[in-house]
């Protein structure tokens, strides 16, 4: 046979290849630049584009508003726009808890996992569902106040609204970034370049990072387009890249990086080499260092190619600390089975985010941390929603060590679950935003729990009487430095005082949206007095916030660093200067909607101290 048939045979092969990628990633333009599926020889029918925005709102991290209303929530993003094509800020819009590196730089902040991949950057989400599961084909999402805040948006091949769970349930990547800095505050309409999915989906979550953010960012409304039925796409194409040549067929299966963690977790026949390499003359102390910088992911890859990488990366010194919130889509029983036998030293994990819809069992957690509990310092468990009152109790008997755990807005926990809390003496951090937690559990773990530090009651709706709540933290927590008390609806001046006289070593308070407080009663004045230490105080949309609380707090807390006392009428220039020359070390002063502070000061300030960031917030 002619040479020339075997070359021939080769680059129709490579021909097919290309169209066969070129099929697999076509970009969204590609397939909506016509309505019409086209082939070769005959145009097949319209496959009609349904647009749809979001029935309800399923799930979320955070959000600004009350539980028990709708302002700044993020139950606003059900349903047609409210402000949308307006710009500025706006009560009707879904707002997140946080925005800017503020909470990065204060006395509450917490160390950072190490190995977190640089491709997650995520820090709140919301879970969005549709009426009809379609194949997407656009993501429209109207911000309409300091834009550029998601990073990440994915789809589920579950469909909240069927009677019939899936075995399995998928989460893919339609778009994702870093974060980027937009210009401006002003409302746009944003549509990135979504992939296509082989499942259809009514699922659609937003995943967002703020740190870029000069304010808070706000959503109005998400509208999902797509087809009912699998887009099938053209055959022609006029150029073919050679980057969309796959070596390996498979690697869409790893975009993810953790589709075969469970596989790579169980891996145990190893390949056989004649030789280590030089990693046989290294000291295991400096392999283990050089290992260290690596991913879970390639950690897992890494073990398959020799006996001795196996050892290293199997090692329980490798897994100190360990987040496994990056990959929270596709950790489940089976993935924590597999790291039993790799995490009986793990001092820190972060389960955040993990385990919902069934992923991880209550038999399947109580069994990891049965093994691997022991010496856990630090847990990190947000929207956990598969916590129930077993997984407290376990927590409580298996961590003996335990100084810091974080049950933020997981909400299914019932109330009574939250007094197993109170076994663990040596706490020292307990985040309690948007749980059920009520008052006769508060109170015990206060009492039991006299090491704490770090303490956040934020939006705990259940708390009846918040007077006695600080009245017991006066009384048993002399120790405390952070305090959330965020949206608490009942605390009064009583409670301040006793607050302020029992926990003298408070550097941070948050006592936003507390309609109870009235600069009248001296309640902020007291504070000033009683706490030198503050270097963030949080008194927001407290209207009754007056010059002689500020000029208080300029003589007596010289180390403020934020504070925020949004909506306040009683504010005027002369205060804040006697303030901004106090307190050297400020960096954040939010006056947005202070009535005597207008832009004109605000750009004079901003002049004579320019290391303050002062934030004068606005609505069109």
């Amino acid at each position: 046979m002619s040479p020339v048939f075997p070359m021939l045979t080769v680059l129709s092969m490579f021909y097919y290849m290309c169209l066969r990628r070129r099929a697999r990633t076509a970009t969204r333009g590609e397939m909506n630049s016509r309505r019409a599926i086209e082939s070769n020889t005959r145009a097949l029918p319209i496959n009609v584009e349904i647009v749809q925005y979001a029935k309800e709102v399923l799930d979320f991290s955070s959000h600004y508003g009350s539980e028990n209303s709708m302002s700044y929530t993020m139950w606003n993003l059900a349903g047609i726009p409210n402000v949308y094509p307006s710009s500025g800020d706006f009560t009707q819009t879904a707002v997140f808890r946080t925005y800017g590196t503020w909470w990065d730089r204060c006395p509450s902040a917490r160390l950072p996992f190490k190995r977190t991949p640089s491709t997650f950057c995520s820090q709140d989400y919301v879970e969005l569902a549709f009426e009809e599961p379609v194949y997407p084909t656009a993501v429209h999402i109207l911000e309409t106040y300091h834009p550029g805040a998601v990073v990440r948006i994915l789809a589920c091949s579950a469909n909240p609204y069927s009677q019939n769970p899936p075995a399995e349930v998928r989460w893919e990547i339609l778009w994702s970034e870093a974060p980027t800095k937009v210009n401006g505050p002003q409302a746009r309409q944003f549509t990135p370049c979504i992939k296509q999915i082989n499942f259809p989906t009514n699922l659609i979550r937003l995943e967002v990072n703020s740190s870029l953010l000069d304010y808070y960012t706000e959503l109005d409304a998400v509208v999902l387009h797509g087809v009912k039925e699998r887009p099938v796409l053209s055959l022609k194409t006029s150029m073919i890249d050679m980057n969309d040549i796959d070596e390996d067929e498979d690697e869409e299966k790893f975009a993810c990086g953790m589709d075969t963690l469970n596989k790579q977790f169980s891996i145990v026949t190893l390949r056989e080499w004649p030789t280590n390499g030089y990693f046989d003359k290294l000291p295991y102390e400096l392999i283990q260092l050089i290992l260290s910088h690596l991913t879970v992911p390639d950690l897992c890859r890494l073990a398959q190619t020799c006996k001795l990488l196996y050892q290293h990366c199997c090692d329980p010194l490798q897994y100190i600390h360990l987040s496994l919130q990056p990959y929270w889509a596709r950790i489940n029983d089976t993935s924590l089975e597999y790291l039993q036998s790799r995490c009986t030293l793990i001092q820190w994990l972060n389960l955040s985010w993990t385990g919902n819809r069934g992923a991880i069992s209550v038999s399947g957690f109580s069994r990891f941390l049965k093994v691997c509990g022991s010496e856990l310092v630090r847990l990190e468990l947000s929207c956990g929603h598969f916590l129930n009152e077993t997984c407290l109790e376990v927590i409580t008997e298996m961590c003996p060590n335990l100084q810091e755990l974080n049950l933020s807005s997981c909400d299914k926990i019932p109330p009574q679950a939250f007094n197993h809390i109170a076994k663990v003496g040596s706490l020292k951090r307990l985040i309690l935003y948007r749980t059920k937690v009520e008052q006769t559990a508060l109170l015990s773990i206060l009492n039991f729990c006299s090491e704490l530090q770090h303490l956040s009651l934020g939006s705990c709706v259940m708390i009846e009487d918040y007077d006695l709540i600080a009245s017991m933290m006066g009384a048993k927590c002399k120790k405390l430095r952070s305090l959330d008390l965020w949206r608490c609806k009942n605390i009064t001046e009583s409670g301040i005082a006793e607050l302020a006289s029992g926990c003298q070593l408070l550097e941070e308070l948050d006592l936003g949206w507390c309609p109870t407080l009235q600069s009248s009663t001296g309640c902020f004045t007291n504070l000033a007095r009683k706490l030198p230490n503050l270097q963030k105080l949080f008194l927001t949309a407290n209207r009754s916030v007056c010059d002689t609380d500020i000029e208080e707090l300029a003589a007596n807390c010289t180390h403020l660093r934020q504070l925020d006392i949004l909506g306040t009428r009683m504010v005027s220039p002369a205060s804040l200067r006697k303030l901004l020359e106090s307190c050297k070390d400020l960096s954040l002063l939010d006056v947005s909607f202070c009535s005597q502070i207008d832009n004109r000061v605000v750009l004079e300030l901003n002049a004579n101290f320019p290391n303050v960031f002062i934030k004068k917030s606005f609505t069109q």
